[in-house]
C-alpha cells in the first residue's frame, strides 16, 4: 500500500509540474504530508505499549496450544489495527481501547513432547492508513509442557490392589461395579447408554462404572515391551485419559519414578507432566 501510494504520488508532481497546474500540484503536497504524518502515527501506535502478563497454555504434541496476552494502554487515544503474531501461525488482530486492557488469545504450534519455549513473538501495527508498517519483537519467558500425542488402544491394563473381592461385575467393563447413571456426553460409546430408562421417556443416560474400593490401574512402562519409546509414552498417555474419562484411580509407573493411585485433574496433569518431561 505505502508503495503504491508513493507511485501515485510521483505521477500527480510528475503530471502537475508538466501541465504547470498549481491545484495539483497543492493535492500532491497534501496528500505526501498527511503520508508523513501516518507514518509518524503509525510508529506512535506502538511506543509505550506494555505487555502485563503472558501465559502459554500446555498441550499435546502435533495440537495447537493457546497463548494468553494481556497489553496494557495507558495513554487516552486508540491504539487500531495491532496485530501479534507466534511463527508460523497466522497473526491475531486486535484494537486497544482508551486507557484499558485488553486481554488476546491466539494459537500456537505444539512441537515435540517436552518443554517448549516461545523465543520471540512479533507485535506489529500499519496504523492508521495502512501505508507504513511498525513492528517490534517481544521476547518474554514464556514456557509450556508439551504431553505425548495420545495413542494406541483405549483398552485399560487390568485393575490391581482389590480390597473387596466376590463382587458382582458389570459385563460392559468386567473390572468396575455399577455406580450411577450420568446424562449421556459427546463421545459416549451407546452400548454404555440405558436404553431401557430411554425407552420409558427418560433422557439419554450413559451407566457410570467405578472400582471397588482400594482398587485401581497400574499404567506401567514396562510392559509395553513391543513398543518404542514414544509409543510407549504415547499409549501411557492414551491410558491417563481413557482413565480420566472413565473416573477411574490409576497409577503411573515409569523408569526411576512412580506415581501414586489417585484420580483427578492434579493426577492428570502430575501424570501427562511425567511422561512429558521422560528421559529430558
Amino acid at each position: 500500500m505505502g508503495v503504491a501510494a508513493a507511485a501515485v504520488l510521483f505521477v500527480m508532481l510528475v503530471a502537475g509540474l508538466n501541465y504547470n497546474n498549481s491545484l495539483a500540484l497543492l493535492l500532491c503536497f497534501m496528500l505526501g504530508g498527511v503520508a508523513l504524518v501516518s507514518m509518524y502515527e503509525c510508529h506512535r501506535t506502538l511506543v509505550g505499549l506494555r505487555v502485563e502478563t503472558g501465559h502459554l497454555e500446555s498441550t499435546f504434541a502435533g495440537r495447537p496450544g493457546e497463548l494468553t496476552l494481556q497489553f496494557a494502554n495507558q495513554d487516552s487515544r486508540r491504539r487500531a489495527r495491532l496485530a501479534v503474531r507466534c511463527a508460523p501461525c497466522a497473526p491475531t488482530r486486535f484494537d486497544l481501547p482508551p486507557s484499558g486492557v485488553y486481554t488476546v488469545r491466539f494459537n500456537y504450534l505444539a512441537q515435540r513432547r517436552g518443554r517448549q519455549r516461545l523465543d520471540r513473538l512479533e507485535l506489529a501495527t500499519d496504523a492508521p492508513l495502512g501505508l507504513f508498517r511498525a513492528w517490534c519483537w517481544l521476547h518474554l519467558p514464556l514456557q509450556a509442557i508439551i504431553y505425548p500425542a495420545p495413542g494406541g488402544t483405549r483398552e485399560l491394563p487390568p485393575l490391581r490392589g482389590q480390597a473387596r473381592m466376590g463382587r458382582h461385575r458389570a459385563p460392559e467393563r468386567g473390572d468396575e461395579d455399577w455406580a450411577w447413571l450420568r446424562p449421556f456426553r459427546e463421545g459416549d460409546t451407546p452400548r454404555a447408554v440405558a436404553w431401557k430408562a430411554y425407552a420409558h421417556g427418560a433422557p439419554l443416560l450413559v451407566a457410570q462404572y467405578e472400582a471397588p474400593a482400594g482398587a485401581h490401574r497400574l499404567l506401567d512402562f514396562a510392559l509395553l515391551t513391543d513398543l518404542s519409546l514414544e509409543q510407549r509414552l504415547s499409549q501411557l498417555t492414551q491410558w491417563v485419559l481413557e482413565c480420566e474419562h472413565r473416573g477411574a484411580s490409576y497409577a503411573l509407573c515409569l523408569p526411576g519414578r512412580t506415581l501414586p493411585a489417585r484420580q483427578g485433574n492434579e493426577q492428570r496433569r502430575a501424570c501427562l507432566t511425567a511422561l512429558a518431561l521422560h528421559g529430558s
